[in-house]
C-alpha cells in the first residue's frame, strides 16, 4: 500500500499560489481552540470511496508530548474494502491480531507496521464488523513544521509527509495509536476546507500488484497539482490501466 504533480492546486475555493493551506492556515491561526472534529456519521457512511474522497482537505491532527499541535491537510488517499477487496487486510474475512482494528466502528485509527520500518495510518470506516479503510497516504504540513523537520532528520519540505510512511516519522504516529478514538484527544481530524470535484484526480492505489483483478480499481485519489502528493503516475501506463479501471470513476 505504498507521486509529484508539478503545480499547487488552483480551483477554487482552495486556490492561490499556496493550495490548501493559505486558507486553512489563517482560519485557524486565530483559534485553534474552535477547530471542529468530524463526527462519528463522517466515519460510518457506508461508502468507504465516498469517506476517502471527503477526506481530502481535512486537517490531520496529532498533538505532540508538551501539548503543541502537528498538524496536516490530507492530499492523498486509498480506499480498501474489504473483505471482498484482495487489496485489503482484511479479504476473505481474515482476521489477526494485526487486522482486528478494521472491525472496528468507523472513526477508529488503524496503524500497521510495514518492511520493519514504516507505521502506515488509516482511518477505518462504516459500521462494526465491516472491514474498511482508507489509508491516508500524504499530508501538506500546516502546524509543527520545525518538529516534523526534526522528527524526518531535515530534508526537502515538500518530501516531509509526501508518503504514508513520511506521515507517520513527520507526525509521530505510531502503534500506539493503533485502535485509537479520532474523536479524542490523542489523535483526530478536523473540518478542513471543501474540494471541488473537479480538484481531485482518482487512479489505481499503489503497491497492489497481488490484488488480481482488484489492481486496477481508481480508489486512490489525490488534490490536482498539489506538491505534497507521494506519486503522480502519469503517461501511457497510467492512461491505460485508468481506462481499464472504467475511466477513472469510484462509483
Amino acid at each position: 500500500m505504498f507521486s509529484e504533480p508539478a503545480r499547487p492546486l488552483s480551483a477554487p475555493p482552495l486556490g492561490g499560489r499556496r493550495g490548501i493551506i493559505a486558507g486553512v492556515e489563517a482560519a485557524r491561526r486565530p483559534a485553534a481552540a474552535h477547530a471542529v472534529k468530524l463526527p462519528r456519521a463522517f466515519y460510518t457512511r457506508g461508502s468507504v470511496i465516498t469517506v476517502a474522497r471527503r477526506l481530502l482537505g481535512q486537517l490531520l491532527v496529532v498533538p505532540a508530548r508538551d501539548g503543541r499541535r502537528v498538524s496536516g491537510i490530507i492530499v492523498e488517499t486509498e480506499a480498501y474494502r474489504g473483505p471482498e477487496d484482495r487489496a485489503s487486510h482484511a479479504y476473505g474475512g481474515r482476521r489477526t491480531p494485526r487486522t482486528e482494528t478494521m472491525y472496528a466502528p468507523g472513526g477508529t485509527a488503524y496503524v500497521y507496521f510495514v518492511y520493519g520500518m514504516y507505521h502506515q495510518f488509516n482511518v477505518v470506516t462504516n459500521l462494526e464488523h465491516v472491514p474498511h479503510a482508507v489509508l491516508v497516504r500524504a499530508l501538506e504540513p500546516v502546524e509543527g513544521v520545525a518538529l516534523m523537520r526534526r522528527r524526518r532528520g531535515g530534508g526537502p519540505h515538500r518530501a516531509l509527509t509526501s508518503g504514508p510512511g513520511k506521515l507517520c516519522i513527520a507526525l509521530g504516529i505510531d502503534r500506539r495509536l493503533d485502535g485509537a478514538d479520532l474523536l479524542g484527544d490523542r489523535v483526530w481530524i478536523e473540518e478542513g476546507r471543501r474540494v471541488p470535484a473537479g480538484a481531485i484526480a482518482s487512479g489505481p492505489r499503489v503497491g497492489i500488484d497481488y490484488a488480481e483483478a482488484w489492481v486496477d480499481r481508481p480508489w486512490r485519489f489525490w488534490l490536482r497539482g498539489n506538491r505534497f502528493v507521494s506519486r503522480a503516475p502519469t503517461g501511457r501506463a497510467l492512461r491505460a490501466r485508468v481506462r481499464r479501471a472504467g475511466g477513472g470513476r469510484s462509483g
